[in-house]
C-alpha cells in the first residue's frame, strides 16, 4: 500500500488521493475494532440471557471509561503530525514516550471505578445476579484497560507519521486472536478451563496486550528515532501539552455517549417495541459511522502536516477535502436508508413474520430519521477531526456539549413527550443536535483556517532626476511576494 504524500500539492486531486490512501486502513482498523464487541456479544450470548445481561452492564460502564480514556490519547495524533510536519522528529518521540506516562495516570481512576462498580450498580437498582456478574466481567477486562490506551498512543504515533497499514494489519490480527481466545476461555477448549462471561473478560485483555505488544515490536524495529523505551528522556511541557490537547477530546467523547445513553433510557419509557426498533436504527448509523471516523483521523493527519509546515493553504485543502468526503460518502448510506431501509432492517430480523410488523414498522421510521442523523454526523466528526489537527479542542467541545445536550436532547424530550412525536421526537432531538454541531463545527474550521491577506508592496517612487527604476527581482524586499510563498500559507495558524 502506497504512503500517502506530504500536503503540499495544490491538487484537489492529489490531495483527494493523499486523504484516501491514508483513510483506507482506517476504516478498516476501525470496522475491525468495531468487530470486537459484536464478536464478544454473539459468543457470551451463547451462555444465556443472564450472561448477555451481564456483558451489557458491564461492557457500558468499561466501554464509557475506555472511550473518555482514549480520548484523552488521541492528542497523541495531532502532536506528532504537526511535528513531523515541523520536521522536529526529537518532539515526535517526545510526545509518544509521554503519552505512555499520561496512560498509567489515566488508568489509576479507570481500576479504581471498576473494582468498586459492585455497589455502584446495585445502587442503582441493578438485579443482585446481573450487577455480580458484571463485576466480575469488569474485574477481568479491567487488565486490559493500560495497554488499550498504550495501543491508542501508539496507533497515534503511526497515524501521525501517515503510517496506517500497520495500524490496519494489528486490527484484523487482533480480531482473529478475539475470536480463538473467546473461544478458548469461555467454552473450556485447547486445555484451558470454561470461565463463562468471565473468559471473555479475559480474552479481551489479553487481546489488547498482544496488540500493544505487536505495535511496541514495530516501532521499536521500524521507526528506532523514536527512541521508544528512553522514558527517562520526558519533558513536563510536552506531558502538560497532550493534556491541555487531549482532555476535551475525552470530554467531548463522554457527552457523546452520554447523549445516546440517555436516549436509550428515555426510548425505553416508550415500550419494547420501540426500544428495539431504536437499537436497530442506531447500529445501522454506527455501523456505517465507522467509515467519517476513519477519514476524520486522516484529515487530522494531513491538516496537522500542513499545520506543522505553517502552510495555511494546504490546511484548508485537507480539511474542505476530509469533510467533503465524509459528507459524500454519508449521503450514500442515507439515500440506502429512506430508499430501501426494509431491507437494512431485514439484516436484524425476519420482516415477513407477523410477530415483528410493529418493530418493523417503527424501526423504518427511524430509519428516516437516521439518515438526515449520519449525513451531519458524518460531517460534524470530520470537522472535528480537522480542528483536532490544528490542536483546537477546547472550543470544539464546548460546540459539542451546547449542540449534543442542550440542542440535540432538550429538543427531543420536548418533542417526544410535550409535543407527542414519542420516539420519533427523539430521533428528530438527535438530527438537530448534530445538525447544530456540524454546522458551527465546519464554521469554526473555515473561520480559523481562512486566508491571511497580505501587505501591499510599498510603492517605489521615481527620484527626481533620475532614470527609471528598474524591477526588482523576486523575493527581493520590495519585490512584491517572497519566491515560494504559498500565497498566506506562512501567516501562523491560530486556533
Amino acid at each position: 500500500m502506497r504512503r500517502a504524500p506530504p500536503v503540499t500539492s495544490t491538487s484537489l486531486a492529489l490531495e483527494l488521493r493523499a486523504t484516501l490512501l491514508l483513510a483506507l486502513p482506517l476504516i478498516l482498523a476501525q470496522l475491525a475494532q468495531m468487530s470486537m464487541s459484536f464478536v464478544d456479544t454473539l459468543m457470551v450470548g451463547r451462555l444465556g440471557e443472564g450472561a448477555l445481561a451481564g456483558i451489557a452492564l458491564g461492557g457500558s460502564v468499561y466501554t464509557f471509561a475506555l472511550i473518555v480514556g482514549m480520548g484523552v490519547m488521541f492528542a497523541v495524533g495531532p502532536t506528532v503530525s504537526q511535528a513531523y510536519g515541523a520536521g522536529d522528529r526529537a518532539e515526535v518521540g517526545r510526545a509518544l514516550r509521554a503519552s505512555l506516562v499520561l496512560a498509567v495516570g489515566l488508568s489509576v481512576p479507570a481500576w479504581l471505578l471498576f473494582w468498586q462498580v459492585g455497589p455502584l450498580l446495585r445502587l442503582l437498582g441493578q438485579e443482585e445476579a446481573t450487577a455480580a456478574l458484571a463485576t466480575r466481567y469488569l474485574h477481568a477486562i479491567a487488565w486490559g484497560y493500560l495497554p488499550a490506551l498504550w495501543l491508542t498512543g501508539l496507533r497515534g504515533l503511526l497515524e501521525g507519521l501517515a503510517r496506517p497499514r500497520p495500524v490496519m494489519v494489528i486490527a484484523l490480527l487482533g480480531v482473529a486472536l478475539n475470536v480463538v481466545a473467546n473461544y478458548a476461555l469461555i467454552f473450556g477448549h485447547f486445555g484451558l478451563p470454561a470461565l463463562g462471561l468471565v473468559g471473555s473478560g479475559w480474552a479481551s485483555a489479553l487481546v489488547y496486550w498482544s496488540m500493544c505488544a505487536a505495535a511496541a515490536f514495530y516501532v521499536h524495529r521500524a521507526l528506532p528515532w523514536v527512541q521508544l523505551w528512553r522514558l527517562r528522556r520526558l519533558e513536563p511541557r510536552t506531558l502538560r501539552e497532550l493534556l491541555r490537547v487531549g482532555w476535551p477530546i475525552g470530554l467531548t467523547l463522554g457527552f457523546e455517549t452520554g447523549l445516546f445513553s440517555a436516549t436509550a433510557v428515555l426510548m425505553g419509557l416508550f415500550g419494547t417495541v420501540a426500544l428495539a426498533a431504536h437499537q436497530i436504527a442506531l447500529q445501522s448509523a454506527s455501523f456505517t459511522f465507522m467509515v467519517p471516523v476513519g477519514l476524520a483521523t486522516a484529515t487530522a493527519v494531513r491538516v496537522g502536516q500542513a499545520a506543522g509546515r505553517r502552510e495555511r493553504g494546504a490546511v484548508r485543502r485537507a480539511g474542505g477535502v476530509g469533510i467533503a468526503l465524509s459528507a459524500a460518502f454519508m449521503l450514500l448510506t442515507a439515500l440506502t436508508f429512506w430508499l430501501i431501509p426494509e431491507r437494512v432492517v431485514g439484516l436484524y430480523l425476519d420482516v415477513g413474520d407477523p410477530a415483528n410488523a410493529d418493530i418493523v414498522r417503527t424501526a423504518t421510521r427511524f430509519l428516516a430519521f437516521a439518515a438526515a442523523f449520519q449525513v451531519f454526523d458524518g460531517l460534524q466528526v470530520s470537522a472535528a477531526g480537522a480542528l483536532r489537527g490544528l490542536k483546537d479542542t477546547r472550543v470544539p467541545m464546548l460546540i459539542s456539549l451546547a449542540s449534543y445536550w442542550g440542542v440535540g436532547l432538550s429538543t427531543g424530550v420536548l418533542l417526544a413527550f410535550r409535543g407527542g412525536l414519542g420516539g420519533q421526537g427523539l430521533w428528530l432531538g438527535l438530527v438537530m443536535g448534530l445538525l447544530s454541531a456540524a454546522l458551527l463545527l465546519t464554521w469554526r474550521f473555515r473561520r480559523t483556517t481562512r486566508p491571511t491577506p497580505q501587505p501591499a508592496a510599498p510603492r517605489v517612487t521615481e527620484p527626481a532626476g533620475s532614470g527609471p527604476v528598474r524591477p526588482m527581482p523576486p523575493g527581493s524586499a520590495l519585490g512584491g511576494v517572497p519566491a515560494g510563498d504559498k500565497g498566506g500559507c506562512d501567516a501562523p495558524l491560530e486556533p
